[in-house]
């Protein structure tokens, strides 16, 4: 296995002036990313540090069912005892989600190994789940790779109902469905019925979807010790039922900051990430099993289309008796971790980088700092027949990025084309036509109407040369369908969906290939969070 770094031009502004200096995106941060900064957020947690035993607890209860590693045991240890955090999360997809999911976890884990060892002093990795969230469509689905074409794999159970990925009971027998077909999509290697065997094995110990994600990334990522914990755990719902209040009452002063800031970044160049307003709330109630936006409404929080009304008193009571019938959103979240974990620094990907933005103000109302943002590591993986591929038509992995690869398929089948088959069949549509014509003259000076009969025979005439055409480019294509599949294989593997792989693909396609030990040997790696793109050649 080999690493390489490759400079990738950055589409996403925000993102691209962040890693620049002496741009205006700065000012919405409290740290610039460098090695003072770390030092700097270390000692501001070391004068508010805390009694962190109920959050260790809280973090272990939730694990142990997963089975801890000797090495999470080592890093609960270090919380309870005061270490400080690096903080990455994600939804919880199908088969951990898209490859950028392991990316974050890889991402937080290797920066608090590096953290560890320049502040000399324990940091631990900690994965926030966002099992609270409810678009099941954004989280039921994976793509694989079949043939030449990419295949968009989901879950088939269907649900109108706005339920967490916490508490939306799974159907096994549709699970075992959707791992089925995406096993077969990868095809079968050595590693093919072990993996499989895996994944059942989580699946049949699993209720929900973040039952499920959780322990197929404990299983990826056990041996690090990376800890998790689900923002819609019971337990930790109950830990945080003060800080719900602190939300509540802030509530106005947040959405107020929030959409100022959100103006600001505007002004800047850099848009409108969240469509803050002034009178958003922040925060969702759960009714039913249901999770709802609420917004401020005449002093009251309220979710019209659900018909829920609520005093500012009747939340506040909801926050303390029953916090489990709140959440938070993109607003909250990042204060919420905030007010729970001793962040010296959150893992997020260009989208929370956006959001991330407008939050500065909000955490100072709170009496909060907002944390170092990490922007998660790029990966690209390489297996051994791209990398072959790769050698063979004398591409990078930027020039397929780039497009070279379907510019070089195009122009392949432009050279493969019988040209001399089109000429004579336009030929014949020439001479047919032209006796249309001739015909249609006739028909004229006969004083017979058959216009549209007539026009309607060309057309079926034009269409059957159309067809002869389209099946002689057919047969020459699949003459060459061994070289246009290598180039499409370069694409749909690199670059699928014209986006990276990490946006499409689930770890298990490469798992399929490598081995149970890719995640392990992957870490073995030496990554540093930075302007750049790592290549991970199997």
């Amino acid at each position: 296995m080999k690493l390489e770094s490759i400079q990738v031009p950055v589409k996403n502004r925000v993102l691209a002036d962040y890693w620049s200096p002496n741009t205006a995106i700065h000012e919405f941060f409290e740290y610039e990313y460098n090695d003072k900064s770390f030092e700097k957020r270390a000692k501001y947690l070391e004068q508010r540090a805390c009694d962190q035993k109920e959050l260790t607890a809280i973090i272990r209860q939730f694990m142990e069912p997963l089975g801890l590693s000797e090495k999470a045991n080592e890093h609960l240890q270090q919380l309870e005892q005061g270490a400080v955090a690096v903080v990455g999360g994600q939804q919880a997809g199908v088969l951990t989600g898209p490859l950028y999911s392991v990316h974050k976890a890889i991402s937080v884990i290797s920066l608090a190994k590096e953290q560890s060892e320049k502040l000399q002093r324990p940091v631990v990795p900690i994965f926030w789940i966002a099992g609270e969230d409810h678009d099941l469509e954004e989280i039921n689905h994976t793509f694989t790779m079949r043939d030449m074409d990419i295949k968009k794999r989901a879950y088939g159970e269907r649900s109108r109902r706005k339920t967490m990925a916490s508490t939306t009971s799974l159907n096994k027998e549709a699970m075992v469905q959707l791992v089925n077909t995406i096993i077969k999509d990868l095809g079968e290697t050595a590693h093919t019925e072990r993996l499989f065997n895996q994944l059942l094995d989580a699946l049949n110990n699993s209720e929900t979807f973040t039952d499920f994600f959780a322990r197929l990334m404990n299983e990826l990522f056990k041996e690090e010790g990376l800890l998790m914990i689900d923002a819609a755990d019971m337990n930790f719902r109950q830990y945080e039922r003060n800080n719900f209040v602190q939300l509540i009452n802030h509530s106005e002063e947040i959405a107020k900051l929030v959409t100022e800031k959100e103006a600001a970044l505007e002004s800047a160049g850099y848009g409108k990430p969240i469509l803050a307003t002034d009178d958003a709330a922040n925060l969702f109630y759960v009714k039913d099993g249901e999770r709802f936006l609420l917004e401020r409404r005449h002093d009251q929080f309220v979710n019209l289309a659900a018909n829920i009304k609520l005093s500012r008193e009747e939340l506040l009571t909801i926050a303390e008796k029953n916090p489990e019938d709140l959440s938070n959103n993109v607003v909250t979240r990042p204060l919420m971790q905030e007010m729970t974990i001793p962040v010296l620094a959150f893992v997020g990907g260009p989208g929370e980088l956006a959001y991330w933005a407008t939050l500065k103000d909000a955490f100072s109302v709170l009496g909060l700092q907002m944390p170092i943002f990490a922007p998660r590591l790029n990966i690209t993986i390489i297996t051994r027949h791209v990398e072959q591929l790769l050698r063979e038509y004398h591409l990078t992995v930027t020039d397929v990025l780039d497009g070279k690869a379907m510019a070089l398929k195009e122009q392949f089948i432009a050279e493969v084309q019988d040209d001399e088959a089109k000429r004579q069949i336009l030929e014949m549509q020439q001479l047919v036509l032209e006796k249309y014509a001739t015909l249609e003259q006739y028909f004229a000076q006969q004083h017979m109407s058959l216009d549209k009969i007539l026009e309607k025979n060309k057309e079926n005439h034009v269409r059957q040369f159309e067809y002869l055409q389209q099946k002689v480019e057919q047969t020459v294509l699949s003459k060459h369908e061994t070289t246009i599949r290598k180039f499409m294989t370069l694409q749909n593997e690199l670059y699928p969906n014209d986006g990276f792989q990490e946006r499409s693909y689930n770890p298990y396609q490469y798992i399929n290939e490598f081995g149970p030990t890719l995640i392990d040997e992957m870490l073995k790696k030496t990554y540093s969070v930075g302007n750049h793109h790592y290549l991970l050649y199997l």
